[in-house]
């Protein structure tokens, strides 16, 4: 019986001592939690949070490789939910021929196709980017 006391005591001591630790966050540290992820922009107003986006992101062109990377690569390098894979010639033909050409794939791309959400997910890529990237997963 002395023993079930003793155990009891211990896991009543660790609970107080996290509860106590749970207790002790600061302002600052609250106010972090608390803190928006994101920001609400109403086109054709400034938005402060686009410039940083903008650096962070780094700006510059990306290649096939960088979307195919960030955006494709996750469904198309294995074939999700029927997706041609990339370099499988022959399913992207396919495709393309039941879309008409290249172009027809674009604006599947663009559009959305199945499970494929517009674009790909990559909501700031070009069109050309999309065509590019198209051109290198299907080798057309």
């Amino acid at each position: 019986m002395n023993l079930i006391k003793k155990m009891l005591a211990a896991h009543a001591a660790v609970l107080a001592l996290w509860a106590v630790s749970a207790q002790a966050a600061t302002n600052d540290e609250i106010a972090a939690r608390l803190k928006p992820v994101g920001e609400v922009c109403v086109q054709g107003q400034e938005c402060k949070g686009v410039a940083a986006v903008a650096a962070a992101a780094g700006g510059g062109a990306k290649t096939p490789d960088d979307i195919i990377t960030a955006h494709c690569g996750a469904c198309h390098t294995a074939g999700v939910l029927g997706a041609p894979k990339i370099g499988d010639g022959a399913a992207w033909k396919a495709r393309a021929d039941k879309e008409g050409g290249l172009d027809g794939l674009l604006a599947k791309a663009i559009s959305g196709v199945n499970a494929m959400p517009p674009k790909g997910t990559c909501a700031d890529c070009t069109d050309a980017d999309l065509k590019a990237t198209i051109k290198k997963m299907s080798g057309l």
